[in-house]
């Protein structure tokens, strides 16, 4: 049985949730999501430039998750951008099981 996850600092509220490559129509394309938590890891990484010992406290985590998270959000990023993927960024109310 896993821990349960513990609760995390998310600061950012983006304004828009979807990106796609212009031209192709949002039918065509296949999705890459990232959550609130991994888009607040990118931004304190690679928007504020924190180290991740700080961005981990930042968002109240362990250095060891903090670089997890950013891993798994700049692969999926990554992803998106390099297979003309759209990216999607879950709303605060699909993570907690809201619609």
């Amino acid at each position: 049985m896993s821990r349960p996850k513990k609760c995390r600092c998310v600061g950012c509220s983006p304004n828009a949730f979807f990106f796609k490559p212009k031209g192709i129509p949002v039918s065509e394309l296949d999705e890459v999501s990232i959550s609130l938590d991994e888009l607040e890891a990118i931004k304190l990484a690679d928007c504020e430039g924190l180290y991740h010992e700080d961005g981990a406290k930042r968002m109240g985590i362990s250095r060891p998750t903090f670089g997890r998270i950013l891993q798994e959000a700049r692969q999926k990023v990554a992803d998106a951008i390099v297979h003309g993927k759209a990216l999607h960024i879950e709303s605060q109310d699909k993570q907690n099981g809201g619609s």
